[in-house]
């Protein structure tokens, strides 16, 4: 039993689940590595959960220095992956906001990413799936993951 009240064998088990779903991840960041780094991936995928974002929001995200922030998305701006504009309350400050490019560019990812996971969840036990669904939105919401309702749909929702 650990610290948290939760058994050893529980916590090897998501130990065990983490891996495969990391593998998951990887081998989508392999198909594209040689487009985005992963830090600009993590600056796309944060404006697509979250809308449009100031260079301080996406800095403090990323936990870095915001001349950093700056360098990741200018090169994201280059690829025309996302682009920067005023923000109509305050013109003071510019907004990050994807570009139909870097829509698309992360909906191609995230398909890929579900066929890999369908593919996996496919071979589970038929009863063991019935509560696979249950058991992850509970996980996901204890780990302080946004529902699926609050979540645009390019991130695999279902896409534009």
């Amino acid at each position: 039993m650990t610290d948290h009240g939760t058994s050893d064998r529980e916590i090897d088990a998501v130990m065990r689940a983490s891996r495969a779903l990391i593998a998951v991840v990887a081998t989508s960041l392999a198909d594209v590595e040689q487009q985005v780094t992963p830090a600009q991936l993590r600056v796309l995928v944060l404006i697509a959960s979250r809308g449009p974002q100031t260079l301080g929001s996406v800095a403090e995200d990323l936990k870095v220095h915001a001349s950093n922030a700056s360098r990741t998305c200018d090169r994201l701006v280059a690829a025309r992956m996302i682009e920067r504009g005023e923000i109509p309350t305050d013109r003071r400050f510019l907004q990050l906001r994807l570009t139909d490019t870097g829509t698309h560019f992360l909906a191609g990812l995230m398909a890929h990413r579900r066929g890999a996971l369908a593919e996996i969840v496919a071979r589970m036990p038929a009863e063991d799936r019935r509560e696979l669904g249950t058991v992850m939105e509970s996980f996901a919401e204890a780990a302080g993951e946004p529902s699926d309702e609050a979540l645009p749909a390019v991130l695999g929702l279902g896409f534009p």
